[in-house]
Parts: structure tokens; C-alpha cells; sequence
């Protein structure tokens, strides 16, 4: 097939730090290169990638701001991909709402696959104008909020198999993995590892939205011994801060779409301890991965029950449920759907 990934401005991709959106499709588009696909990837110039790229700017929002002003970035890149839609079989966008309204009036088959939360005010004044549009939902817990929209799939994420992998390492205290926010649970995860007696180690950005969180909240408890800020890592440190871990803690408070850092804990075999909102029930099963709970309480009580989880196990499951290479094959089916219902 001749596909077009259309990724976000916001990074690179994949990513040069935190991002996961930009992550997912890198594993995708590497994943359907590796496949025999012809795969053009529209993204940042600072993108790398084995497939053809087409640079929409120089460099990632994150890096070069003007989104908050300016958002000729995105109305750009529209219009380039509509004047190359015909060079492909199908158009995958993975920049929400951006696409539908040129998108619709033209021919070659088109999806987008929705990262984020629907549960926010703004969403059905736009959605609902493109009833019509093919969505991929990243968990069927995202759906919720607007359940009537054209939902094609549900394909949950996956990562390269061999990206991360256990290692050798002894477990001797917990993990907590990704963004510091209100919603992330890190106040939980800190109160959860303490009342375990058990040291926190935290990898995690801190975001220009959640600087006055951090200064204001967090930042006094991590105070003392008890915890240790790292700061954002990338992926050659993973494998040893997620093997080192007795747990990943993952106490979210909000509708999480899907939570990269799960399946990332699996792959080196660690198991998870989250409250189960969002997707955590789609992705951790109970007793065998994690354990999913809904109080800080029955956090520290799965603590003590970590003994009963077969860490090779957790990555033989990871193995199953969760390679880049399964959410590719789910992709490429969708791909030909849409294709023949077009044709």
C-alpha cells in the first residue's frame, strides 16, 4: 500500500523528549516500512524515519514556538497533503479535528486516529460537524464521552518488541514514569510508596502548564530521602529504571486514552500498580500484569502482593498484547477496509 502518516507538530519524530503521540507514530510507520509498505511520513524536518519524509517546519512546537498565535504550521500542512492525496492509497492523520473538513471533500480513503481526551467541553461543537469521519479510538474507555461518532476500530497502541527489554537488577523500590501533573497521580504515588516504607524513584517531565504545580506541590515532598527526582529520560534508560523496580506506579486521576508508560513497564517485565480510570482495565489484567485498584489504600495493599506476579510472565504477555508489529497488522486491516468500502 501507498500510505501517508500525518503526525503533529508539536515534536519530532519520533520524539527528542517527552511525547507520545509522536512516539506511536514512529513505531507505526517504522513498523509499516518493515512491512513492504510505501510509507511517506509528513512531519517536522528534524523527524528521522525509513520512510520518505516531507518536512511541514524545521523544527517541533516544543522547540520553536508559535502554535499559540499562528496556526498557519497545521493549515499548511493540509493543504500540502491534499495536493499529494492522490499519490496514495490512504491518508492516516494523527492531528485530531484538523483534517475533516478538507479531507471529506475528496476521494482517496482517509482515518484519524484520536490521542487525546473527548471528554472536554469543546469537543462536540467540532466532532459533531463530521459525524461521518472514520475515527480509531486508542481504547474503547476513550469512546465514552462521544460514543455516536464513527468509531472504525479500536487499536491499542504497541511498541517495537525488542526496544526495551528486562535486565538484570535487583527491586528495590518503585517507579513512577512520564509527566508530573495533577492527573498523573504523583502526590498518590509518593503517598503510596510511603506508606509502603519503600523509596520512590521518579522519572518524569515537568511541563511549562505544570512548572507552578511542581514548584507549589510537589517539590516540597520530594523533600528528604524517601523520593528521588530524576527528571525526563529517554529509552536507552528505561530498561534499567523499569527492571530495577518493584512496581511502576501509575495512580492516575483522569481519563487516561491509553498510557504509553503500561506496556513500557511490561516490556521489562515490571508490573503495575494504577487506579483503574481510562484505559487501565483494556491494558493491565489484574493478577497477571498489575494490579488495578481505586484507593490509595488498596495501592499499599497490592504492594504486598507483588511476590504473586511472575515478572517473565508480565513480559511473555507484553509479547502477545502489546509489539508494534500487532497494532501495524490492526492498522493495515483497517486500511484495506476503508480502501474497499471506497473502491
Amino acid at each position: 500500500m501507498r500510505i501517508a502518516q500525518i503526525a503533529p507538530l508539536f515534536e519530532a519524530v519520533p520524539p527528542r523528549r517527552y511525547g507520545g503521540t509522536e512516539r506511536v507514530v514512529h513505531w507505526l510507520t517504522e513498523e509499516l516500512v518493515g512491512m513492504g509498505h510505501d510509507v511517506t511520513l509528513f512531519a517536522t524536518g528534524d523527524s528521522r524515519t525509513s520512510a520518505k519524509l516531507v518536512p511541514m517546519r524545521a523544527e517541533g512546537e516544543r522547540f520553536a514556538r508559535n502554535f499559540e498565535y499562528n496556526n498557519a504550521p497545521y493549515a499548511r500542512m493540509i493543504e500540502m497533503v491534499r495536493r499529494q492525496a492522490d499519490d496514495f492509497d490512504v491518508l492516516h492523520f494523527h492531528i485530531d479535528f484538523h483534517p475533516f473538513s478538507v479531507f471529506s471533500r475528496q476521494p482517496t480513503p482517509f482515518l484519524t486516529t484520536l490521542h487525546g481526551r473527548l471528554d472536554q467541553a469543546w469537543v462536540p461543537q467540532i466532532y459533531d460537524l463530521f459525524a461521518d469521519v472514520p475515527l480509531v479510538s486508542i481504547s474503547n474507555r476513550q469512546r465514552v464521552p462521544m460514543p455516536h461518532l464513527n468509531f472504525a476500530a479500536t487499536i491499542l497502541h504497541g511498541m517495537p518488541r525488542d526496544l526495551l527489554r528486562p535486565v538484570p537488577a535487583g527491586q528495590d523500590y518503585f517507579a513512577f514514569l512520564g509527566r508530573i501533573s495533577p492527573e498523573k497521580g504523583i502526590e498518590q504515588a509518593i503517598r503510596i510508596a510511603s506508606a509502603c516504607g519503600v523509596k520512590l524513584r521518579v522519572a518524569a517531565k515537568v511541563g511549562e502548564e505544570d512548572a507552578p504545580y511542581y514548584a507549589e506541590v510537589v517539590a516540597p515532598l520530594l523533600e528528604g530521602d524517601a523520593v528521588e527526582f530524576i527528571g525526563e529520560i529517554d529509552d536507552a534508560a528505561k530498561p534499567d529504571f523499569l527492571s530495577g523496580a518493584k512496581a511502576l506506579l501509575f495512580p492516575i486521576d483522569w481519563p487516561e486514552p491509553f498510557g504509553l508508560v503500561m506496556i513500557e513497564a511490561m516490556a521489562c517485565g515490571c508490573p503495575v500498580i494504577a487506579f483503574g480510570k481510562g484505559s487501565v482495565p483494556e491494558v493491565i489484567e489484574d493478577g497477571r500484569t498489575g494490579f488495578i485498584v481505586d484507593t490509595i489504600e488498596q495501592a499499599v495493599a497490592a504492594c504486598g502482593r507483588l511476590g504473586e506476579i511472575d515478572r517473565s510472565a508480565v513480559r511473555a504477555r507484553f509479547e502477545e498484547r502489546w509489539t508494534a508489529r500487532r497494532m501495524a497488522e490492526d492498522y493495515v486491516a483497517l486500511y484495506a477496509r476503508l480502501i474497499a468500502a471506497r473502491s
